[in-house]
């Protein structure tokens, strides 16, 4: 069967079917991972878009369920070279052709995708539509015209109750903007009570799950289209330590005061290099995403750059200067290093622990300074006397 995928500057692409029959429209993205196409198809992320995968050839190594980043795919389409029909894998369970039938996703194979993904990175992403439907070319521009991008991916993907994966450690609260499984399985395999809650929960909500720390999830499209989120974001910060990925991060950002922008084409892929600005050491990260940190915003909001892409200096983490908050625009949970950026997890339970630690001692620090005379505590002064009693140094009580 023929299948065809029309941009909307006119240019018109035929090839083969495979998958669900239909017709669906999105906007048309580019993925240069050489390995992952299961992940990328089952990443919510790519709500709302129709993905190209630039390696020639997908579908080699099957379909296997323990590998799914979320319970289904979310892409609008599939579009690559050479689909594989007859995969070769112990692990896989069936192909992508079948994955995309049950769940009535459109692919198309057999076009030139070097060419799309050239028009792609010349004009940046653009809406296109998707079909096996033997309709005219003129009524599918037609179709197309009247066709507008989605900005509800966040609430179509989030979960839609609170759920908990029980551990015996740290609590941490995730909030699912459209989170990978991944995620989960990080701090899970770190000991830690993971209790996930949909993206509309208030900080009222999650402060009554009494959490030590808040992981901010991916998730897809733009940022400002959940504005809910930010506000939530504002009103915890300072309150507990938070770690966001990717969407989570542009979110962190517009919470302080930082603005984001849409990319020309976005990154996506597992061969990204990041460099880290407080080690100098670069690692290879997975990302998917089209929007972006502002650098020109970062200024004021209390916010500081810890990482940038090396490809085209775009902001890639950022952390606060006075609260326990930090982010990343990749994914260290997708493992492409496969375990270089692992440590950010870690670093984040440190981040909790030395906060709960700091907030234990700050009430018997106060009652050391109210013995020694004095009338107030404020944070400076408890500081400044424990920093001298711990050096054998004379104290003076304010009056």
């Amino acid at each position: 069967m023929q299948a065809r995928l029309l941009l909307e500057d006119g240019t018109l692409f035929t090839g083969k079917a495979f998958g669900a029959e239909g017709e669906s429209t999105g906007e048309v993205v580019f993925n240069t991972g050489i390995t992952g196409y299961q992940e990328v198809l089952s990443d919510p992320s790519y709500c709302g878009q129709i993905v190209t995968m630039t390696y020639p050839l997908i579908g080699n190594y099957g379909i296997t369920r323990d590998d799914f980043e979320s319970v289904r795919p979310f892409v609008h389409g599939f579009v690559v070279r050479e689909h594989e029909e007859v995969p070769s894998n112990w692990r896989a369970q069936y192909t992508v052709d079948n994955l995309l039938k049950e769940y009535g996703i459109v692919g198309i194979s057999g076009i030139d995708t070097r060419m799309l993904t050239r028009i792609l990175r010349h004009y940046g992403t653009m809406k296109g539509i998707l079909t096996t439907a033997a309709v005219s070319v003129e009524e599918l521009k037609e179709r197309l015209g009247v066709t507008t991008l989605m900005t509800d991916q966040v609430s179509r993907v989030s979960t839609k109750s609170v759920f908990n994966c029980p551990g015996s450690k740290e609590r941490v609260v995730v909030v699912d903007f459209g989170s990978k499984s991944g995620i989960v399985r990080d701090l899970s395999k770190r000991g830690c009570d993971v209790i996930v809650v949909p993206q509309d929960t208030t900080a009222e909500q999650i402060r009554r799950l009494a959490p030590d720390g808040i992981m901010l999830s991916n998730g897809p499209g733009d940022p400002k289209d959940v504005p809910h989120a930010a506000k939530m974001i504002s009103e915890l910060l300072g309150e507990y330590p938070i770690f966001g990925i990717c969407l989570g991060h542009q979110l962190l950002a517009l919470a302080c005061g930082a603005d984001t922008e849409k990319m020309k084409f976005g990154h996506r892929g597992g061969n990204h290099p990041v460099k880290d600005l407080r080690t100098g050491r670069c690692y290879i990260t997975s990302q998917n995403h089209g929007y972006t940190v502002k650098d020109n915003t970062i200024a004021g909001t209390g916010l500081e750059v810890t990482h940038i892409n090396n490809n085209d200096r775009t902001i890639e983490g950022v952390k606060h200067t006075k609260y326990p908050a930090f982010s990343v625009q990749y994914h260290p949970e997708a493992a492409p290093g496969p375990y270089d950026s692992s440590y950010l997890f870690d670093e984040f339970l440190e981040m909790i622990r030395e906060t709960k630690a700091s907030r234990k001692e700050e009430p018997q620090q106060a009652k050391l300074y109210a013995r020694l005379g004095a009338t107030s505590t404020p944070k400076s002064a408890i500081t400044t006397s424990a920093g001298a009693l711990s050096k054998g140094e004379p104290v003076y009580a304010q009056k």
